[in-house]
């Protein structure tokens, strides 16, 4: 059963509401619109409301038709309006999920009026991916939100759907409009439009077609179910919370050591660390992740509740992974030059198998960056002479890589093999020293107290990224670590609070590092909560002493 209109024919105009990122086409799916429209003798107009580059924004669209051809009309004009107004949208169509949810949000979506076309992918935004913790935003809610919030809903993940035909997700969008029969349209007259643009006219009717056809299967069973049907979201977990994959794929005594040193339900997350950090490094450095991980179990076994499910061993083993596959300017040459990045970007482009396609990466190193990967002394020397000019402190070497050429190419390429001479810079020594102190502190604080040394395990999420990301997330870290967790431990300061009290005073300090990085909210938990001790010096990349 598909939607039909909740007002009289010719009462009102229909009103559309677009919503589309950047290069989604949604110019060209709002031309297809009107084309369809005029073709058709109905009066249509037209607004769009310009938004911003890198997902911070979506382009608006709006539209309204007015459902009487103008040759029965008998010369009247009908008056439509250039805005759309909350409670007055008939048909909302927007590209990705939280842009959805915007729309929802402002209350352009309701439950007496309002068919909801939506794709169920994400592109994250600028804001989730620059957040310190787990910025994304909860996909859940907002389907739950257009279920209560909407009269119908046509969610799929769009996205797919035009990779699969080969085509762009504007003309898929398009078939779920033709296949929602909420415009006064039929089929072909779609199909006309997309013919009549003359721009990958067959590309754009495969993907109308498959929008069609997606949208038919969601309204056909939305005819016998209220509920939202879970399909819409198959596939669409994301990458973080994906099921363990288990200890294939690895070296045979990395697998026979996971098997045999820890708990079977923590095998999946400590394979996937070693997986990542063999081909970060080497097997020997994912034999060291093991060695450090292995310090864990008898000190969750010693407090922790048998039925938790090893969360510190497992925690820790997320954390340290990430930890020790820190990003330097060899990480960062390897993953730009592989070939199934090469292949993505391809794929993202939408290039044909013999279309060239102009690749430019875009560095833009300081002199943190720079030192990392030098010899320990030399990087010392440069940075100490930094401190002493600030100018140079300051320094950065833009880049303009064009890795679709052979000296562009090989420039990564040649960084990225000095894979083996990692151990012997700056940047890991350093690592290394402040990844077994925070490994002995949360060794400490589990024997202590199973809670505590959970929370100081989670303080890892600070630390990630590079440049002023990582100074800040890292002193931040060093702050909660020597103002609550070292005097707890010691006896001092805060020791006299009890570790439970403790715990909740880790956890807020965490939390509020990672809602304000620039520290003023931690400067009022700590104060709250440090139990006189001032804080002591932030300890930096640039002066630990390795």
């Amino acid at each position: 059963m598909k939607p039909s209109s909740a007002r009289a024919p010719g009462a009102e105009p229909l009103t559309i509401l677009i919503g589309a990122l950047g290069g989604e086409g949604g110019g060209v799916l709002t031309d297809w619109l009107v084309a369809t429209a005029m073709a058709r003798g109905y009066p249509v107009q037209s607004t769009s409301i310009p938004g911003v580059a890198q997902r911070t924004g979506a382009t608006t669209y709006y539209l309204e038709i007015y459902p009487v051809r103008r040759s029965d009309l008998d010369g009247r004009q009908p008056i439509l309006g250039l805005y759309p107004s909350p409670g007055g949208v008939d048909l909302a169509v927007m590209s990705e999920l939280v842009e959805a949810g915007r729309a929802m949000e402002n209350g352009f979506v309701t439950p007496d009026r309002t068919l909801l076309i939506a794709s169920a992918h994400r592109v994250y935004s600028i804001a989730e991916k620059s957040a310190m913790g787990d910025g994304r935003f909860d996909s859940e809610r907002i389907l739950r939100a257009a279920e209560k919030l909407a009269r119908h809903t046509v969610l799929f993940d769009m996205d797919a759907a035009a990779r699969d035909s080969g085509s762009v997700i504007s003309s898929v969008i398009m078939g779920a409009i033709a296949g929602s029969a909420v415009l006064p349209f039929e089929q072909e007259n779609f199909e006309a439009a997309i013919r009549d643009k003359g721009v990958a006219v067959e590309a754009n009717l495969r993907g109308f077609h498959a929008g069609l056809e997606l949208a038919g299967l969601r309204l056909a069973r939305q005819s016998s179910s209220a509920n939202l049907d879970r399909e819409t979201t198959a596939g669409d977990t994301p990458a973080g919370d994906a099921p363990d994959a288990g200890v294939e794929g690895l070296p045979p005594q990395l697998r026979q050591r996971i098997e045999t040193d820890f708990p079977a339900e923590v095998h999946g997350m400590v394979a996937e660390g070693a997986r990542r950090l063999v081909d970060y490094q080497d097997a020997r450095y994912a034999g060291l992740y093991l060695d450090r991980l292995a310090r864990l179990p008898a000190a969750e076994s010693f407090q922790g509740d048998p039925g938790d499910g090893h969360k510190l061993t497992r925690e820790t083993a997320r954390h340290l992974a990430l930890w020790m596959s820190y990003e330097d300017a060899i990480r960062v040459a390897d993953l730009k030059t592989r070939r199934e990045r090469t292949e993505q970007v391809r794929a993202d482009a939408g290039a044909k198998p013999n279309q060239p396609v102009r690749i430019v990466e875009y560095l833009d190193p300081g002199l943190d960056e720079i030192t990392a990967v030098m010899p320990p002394f030399v990087a010392r020397m440069l940075l100490g002479i930094g401190k002493r000019f600030p100018s140079l402190g300051r320094y950065r070497h833009p880049m303009k890589v064009r890795t679709d050429t052979v000296s562009g190419f090989l420039k990564l390429w040649l960084m990225a093999r000095l894979r083996p001479f990692r151990r012997r810079t700056y940047r890991y020594g350093v690592e290394q020293v402040q990844i077994e102190r925070w490994l002995d502190t949360l060794a400490q604080a589990a024997m202590r107290d199973h809670g505590l040394g959970l929370e100081v395990a989670l303080c890892a999420r600070l630390i990630k990224g590079y440049g002023d990301t990582y100074e800040r997330g890292w002193g931040n870290f060093r702050r909660i670590l020597d103002t609550l967790v070292l005097p707890a431990l010691n006896g001092g300061g805060a020791g006299s609070l009890a570790a439970g009290q403790v715990a909740q005073a880790v956890r807020r300090a965490r939390e509020a590092a990672l809602a304000d990085p620039e520290g003023t909210a931690l400067d009022q938990v700590l104060a709250d909560g440090d139990g006189g001790q001032a804080p002591q010096q932030d300890q930096s990349m640039r002066n630990a002493n390795v």
